[in-house]
């Protein structure tokens, strides 16, 4: 898929292909008069789609976000909401400190198995 200025849209990959067998015309499907923001979430719905393209998290959650401030339905780019809400959620915590880690570390159970009787154990509480 083109654009009005025969920019690629979608099929990159078939690009290539076609370009490794020598062909001299591909086969294209213009699409004419979409905003930026529609070829944009057309771009991410594709690749959503094909599940060939890789992302880049972050950027990919600057143009979720800037479809958002567009006001386009952010759900045509086939992500579901929960994804949409990882991808666009602040990450930004710190990371626990050892004693922390620690008390978190006490709260669960270290189940193991006795390899003669076989009854569990909690190891927490041999301790």
């Amino acid at each position: 898929m083109i654009d009005e200025h025969n920019a690629i849209i979608a099929g990159h990959g078939r690009l290539a292909a076609a370009q490794k067998l020598d062909l001299k015309l591909v086969p294209t499907i213009m699409l004419e008069g979409l905003t930026e923001a529609q070829r944009k979430a057309y771009v991410i719905a594709d690749n959503k789609l094909t599940e060939n393209g890789g992302w880049d998290n972050d950027l990919l959650a600057v143009e979720i976000e800037r479809l958002k401030e567009l006001e386009i339905d952010v759900d045509l780019t086939g992500f579901d909401a929960e994804e949409l809400q990882v991808i666009t959620q602040d990450a930004a915590f710190e990371p626990a400190s050892e004693d922390e880690q620690g008390q978190l570390d006490e709260l669960d159970p270290k189940w193991i198995d006795c390899p003669h009787c076989g009854k569990e154990f909690d190891m927490r509480q041999s301790q």
